[in-house]
């Protein structure tokens, strides 16, 4: 696999040939790599889990509209939606940010607020993709505790001190305070203050 496959990816899909063309070149100048789909249905089954990027998305095409297709990809995808349509109103705007669009840009585009709205949708979609990492792999080192360093870092979050968990579980201080240096080397949190920033929120 070439090292450029793993860069971001924008999916054009408008049923017109020469936008698609026009904006795959303009993406290239700016060294965005771009899929074209004329079909949304076409686009739908080759749609990638895994890829980085976003969409681009044309509001009125045959057969499925632009918004049943982003109807059906806040259900398949957490790619960002950069909606396009020669025949801007209220209402279809309403629908699409409603429906999850990031962006809503009547056509003929420019080039600039176009390019705008791509690389902004492609940089929240990699920081949203780095957030959910870093969540994943902290999920992942919880669940290297056992029971009861789990409990300990529970009371620990809550501001217990030692003495007082010692307490609450008839155990020895000194049991309590290895049980906490387990947790923190388990966790590979450095202070307090990260083992908190890092797990409150994925306690139970």
């Amino acid at each position: 696999m070439n090292a450029n496959d793993h860069s971001p990816l924008v999916y054009l899909v408008d049923d017109d040939d020469a936008v698609r063309d026009g904006l795959a070149l303009l993406l290239r100048s700016v060294g965005l790599r771009s899929a074209g789909f004329a079909d949304p249905m076409a686009f739908l089954d080759a749609l990638a889990q895994s890829t980085i990027g976003c969409v681009v998305l044309d509001i009125r095409m045959p057969g499925i509209s632009g918004l049943d297709v982003l109807a059906t990809l806040a259900e398949r995808s957490d790619l960002p939606v950069v909606m396009l349509t020669g025949h801007a109103n209220v209402d279809l705007c309403r629908r699409a940010f409603k429906g999850g669009a990031m962006e809503f840009l009547q056509k003929p585009v420019d080039d600039d607020v176009f390019l705008d709205a791509v690389q902004a949708a492609v940089r929240t979609h990699i920081a949203s993709r780095e957030r959910l990492a870093v969540t994943q792999a902290a999920a992942d080192r919880l669940a290297r505790l056992s029971g009861r360093e789990h409990e300990v870092l529970q009371r620990i979050v809550q501001g217990m001190s030692n003495k007082e968990i010692a307490r609450e579980f008839d155990l020895s201080p000194r049991t309590v305070e290895t049980y906490r240096a387990n947790v923190f080397a388990k966790l590979e949190a450095d202070s307090l203050a990260q083992l908190i920033r890092q797990y409150a929120t994925l306690l139970d």
